[in-house]
């Protein structure tokens, strides 16, 4: 009888070790960050949230800063995931832009965690899919690095700022609509005499669409790009 039961530990632990795989361990991360943020994300959280020993988890994952560059990757491998056949290359640009802005907005963490990961694996699907447009676009070669890394840097830039700005709100409960009001009524006390432009544009802060100032932007790239071909 005891043989018996000892003859089955090895099978259970086995296919305990199977069912846990790389991409089960980063799906479990990702719920982490998007409810806890990248301070909630511990091999002990993760251990109790996936109910195995960390142990498990080291067996396909060294350490934190290679658990959060796999999670990024994941989340930004489905944003850029954009269909681009029949679509011309400035349409491709717009979409994908707008697809790592609403990424971005929906994981905040993903900002930080691609600023920390240089070179890595998430930069360089976001760079390959800008570079595949600017070439399409017939930018000449000396310009597709710079047109590319400028283009890479304001989306991940603004949409880093756009999801910080969201998490600063939330965290001190704050109304968006309000605390935008409040502002732009210290913004319109200014000295106009040094401040004329900033007096002028504060009343549209607290009414302005942040995606659609975001786009504005890349509109701006595209117009520059089509005068410079």
């Amino acid at each position: 009888m005891s043989q018996k039961v000892m003859g089955k530990k090895p099978r259970t632990a086995q296919r305990r070790q199977e069912s846990l795989s790389r991409e089960r361990i980063i799906e479990a991360s990702i719920e982490i960050l998007d409810s806890d943020g990248e301070e909630g994300l511990t091999f002990r959280a993760l251990s109790d949230r996936l109910a195995t020993g960390p142990g498990a988890i080291y067996w396909h994952i060294d350490n934190k800063g290679e658990l959060l560059t796999a999670a990024c990757d994941a989340i930004i491998a489905r944003a850029v995931d954009v269909p681009v056949v029949g679509m011309p290359p400035e349409a491709v640009i717009r979409a994908l832009a707008l697809g790592l802005f609403d990424t971005i907005d929906a994981h905040p963490w993903v900002g930080s965690a691609l600023t920390r990961a240089p070179g890595q694996m998430p930069m360089v699907r976001i760079l390959e899919r800008i570079g595949q447009q600017i070439r399409a676009l017939h930018v000449a070669d000396e310009e597709e690095w710079p047109t590319a890394c400028a283009l890479l840097n304001y989306i991940v830039g603004v949409g880093r700022q756009n999801a910080a700005n969201a998490q600063f709100t939330r965290a001190r409960d704050l109304d968006r609509s309000a605390f935008l009001g409040s502002l732009a009524t210290t913004w319109s006390q200014l000295d106009r005499n040094d401040y004329p432009f900033t007096c002028d544009v504060a009343d549209q802060l607290q009414d302005h669409d942040d995606r659609a100032d975001f786009l504005a932007g890349i509109n701006l790239f595209l117009s520059g790009l089509r005068s410079s071909t």
